[in-house]
């Protein structure tokens, strides 16, 4: 079979494929366009406040519900890596709160079951961005207990009532808490470079994984300002959902989440231009 036979197939190969490789033109926003992001969200959050804080409730009770869990089995001090793999996992678990900002913008009806089944019965490729969160999660988590042997020695992880004053007042805990806060941000920080806006991407437009993650590399890379600033409000709010036993996060994370509906739709040119 030549070339020429085979480009053809190829062309119809790629024709038939639901999802395209398309490059989404970036706009450049101002440095303060994050704090109008976090208006709208408030806005979208308190016009269905019913679903937006039942989602949150989910969330937060969820992130209780693991926090207990592991306190019984006596891994207290893996809280602290569930609490940094829920700001891994979060762009994904919001995909419900991206569907209903967009669904208010278009006014169309929003409901709590349209809500979760967009959040966890995402289609296309949705699946495959989860499975890659999912992955850079697990890598995490291996990576605390490697840590966690390294510095404290197996065996050696000290009691609840213990822990903190270890962690901060002991050579060794304080060598663990420098490390594993900077592992910890640079995979948070390639966590928001490449969701900052794929996931709402994938949601709407029939494109792959890959495509959505350098779109939104770009976005980040074009924006580095303002991306900054709102990576660092997004951190904010979820720190102040963990310190408040996870009661604040029945606010913050579904303010976030339709916040980030806002940002993508300023900083991604669709392809029908809008």
């Amino acid at each position: 079979m030549t070339a020429a036979e085979t480009r053809p197939q190829a062309e119809a190969k790629q024709e038939a494929s639901p999802f395209v490789a398309r490059a989404y033109a970036i706009r450049e926003v101002s440095f303060d366009a994050p704090w109008s992001w976090l208006a709208a969200g408030w806005s979208d959050m308190w016009r269905v406040p019913s679903v937006s804080l039942a989602y949150g409730v989910i969330f937060a009770v969820t992130g209780f519900l693991l926090t207990v869990g592991l306190t019984q089995v006596g891994l207290q001090s893996m809280i602290i890596v569930l609490a940094a793999g829920f700001t891994l996992a979060g762009p994904m678990i919001a995909a419900g709160l991206y569907d209903t900002s967009r669904r208010l913008e278009r006014c169309e009806p929003v409901s709590l079951a349209s809500t979760l089944r967009a959040g966890f019965f995402g289609k296309g490729q949705l699946a495959y961005m989860g499975l890659l969160l999912m992955f850079i999660y697990l890598v995490w988590v291996e990576i605390a207990l490697l840590l966690f042997m390294i510095f404290l020695r197996p065996g050696a992880v000290p009691p609840t009532e213990a822990f903190v004053p270890s962690l901060l007042f002991t050579r060794p805990g304080l060598h663990l808490l420098i490390v594993g806060t900077a592992v910890g941000a640079a995979l948070a920080a390639t966590v928001f470079a490449v969701s900052a806006v794929a996931v709402p991407l994938l949601m709407i437009e029939p494109v792959d994984v890959e495509t959505a993650v350098l779109t939104s590399v770009r976005a980040c890379r074009e924006n580095p300002k303002a991306m900054a600033l709102w990576a660092a409000l997004i951190a904010g709010a979820m720190l102040c959902g963990f310190v408040t036993l996870f009661f604040g996060l029945v606010i913050a994370f579904p303010l976030i989440g339709h916040a980030t509906w806002h940002a993508f739709r300023d900083l991604v040119e669709r392809s029908d231009g809008s």
